[in-house]
């Protein structure tokens, strides 16, 4: 978690020493005729070449790109401020905090659900579990076809947990959602631990995973790699975002 927070504090600090370039560069308006929405995107340009050239994560950089011009616009519409309060209370409730784990909210795909599938076992009682598990389709519908599983989904933000809280009600399912973070959640009772995360926290996954998970359980990424960790399997999805599967199967 020390190094997301490193992460948004450059962040920070990219957007503070942009802006004071900015400013200072507003002292030559005389030679460089520029209205503020037009310094704003400049500033946004450069937050964003800096946000590149120090190889911050992708999406930083439509962020630095949209910041400042954002809120000059904002701020030129004279919108009330609680409005902001509204729009921030939905993401929150949405995306829960992102800002700080840096796992944005993403959905697995009906061939994710295919491809699990065939991993699962046929035979024998197992425990699965989705980390981040969202609106609860992906554990639903496994419960669904594997009657010979226990299957549960742990999630932060507050209106996808809803969701899938009373998705499972409504549909009969047999999975249990909790709400909760999964970095506080022991994995040793599960045989199979899924998570479609970002790049930035699969580092600290693996050490959590090989230090909580039983020798045979399996960990599966979509998506993302764990650094310098080769999968023992991969597979190839044909889906919107064409993402790839990665296993692991934990050892002594």
């Amino acid at each position: 978690m020390s190094k997301i927070k490193h992460t948004v504090t450059i962040a920070l600090l990219i957007q503070i020493f942009t802006s004071f370039l900015i400013a200072f560069s507003i002292g030559f308006q005389s030679v460089i005729d520029l209205s503020i929405l037009d310094w704003a995107i400049l500033q946004g340009l450069l937050a964003g070449l800096v946000s590149l050239f120090l190889r911050m994560p992708m999406w930083w950089i439509p962020i630095h790109l949209i910041f400042m011009p954002l809120t000059i616009a904002v701020l030129a519409l004279n919108i009330s401020s609680n409005w902001f309060l509204v729009l921030f209370l939905c993401l929150l409730s949405i995306y829960g905090k992102t800002y700080k784990t840096q796992v944005p909210l993403y959905l697995s795909s009906k061939s994710v659900n295919q491809a699990l599938t065939t991993l699962l076992p046929q035979q024998g009682i197992f425990s699965f579990i989705d980390l981040g598990s969202g609106c609860g389709g992906l554990v639903n519908n496994l419960a669904n076809t594997h009657k010979n599983g226990l299957f549960y989904g742990i999630e932060y933000a507050p209106l996808p947990f809803l969701i899938s809280k009373l998705r499972s009600i409504f549909s009969g399912s047999t999975s249990k959602i909790v709400w909760g973070d999964f970095w506080n959640h022991d994995f040793s009772s599960y045989d199979v631990v899924y998570a479609y995360l970002s790049p930035v926290p699969m580092a600290s996954l693996w050490q959590k995973a090989t230090k909580e998970m039983r020798p045979g359980s399996f960990l599966i990424s979509n998506t993302f790699i764990i650094p310098d960790i080769p999968p023992d399997k991969s597979i190839k999805l044909d889906d919107f975002s064409n993402s790839t599967l990665y296993l692991w199967k934990i050892r002594i």
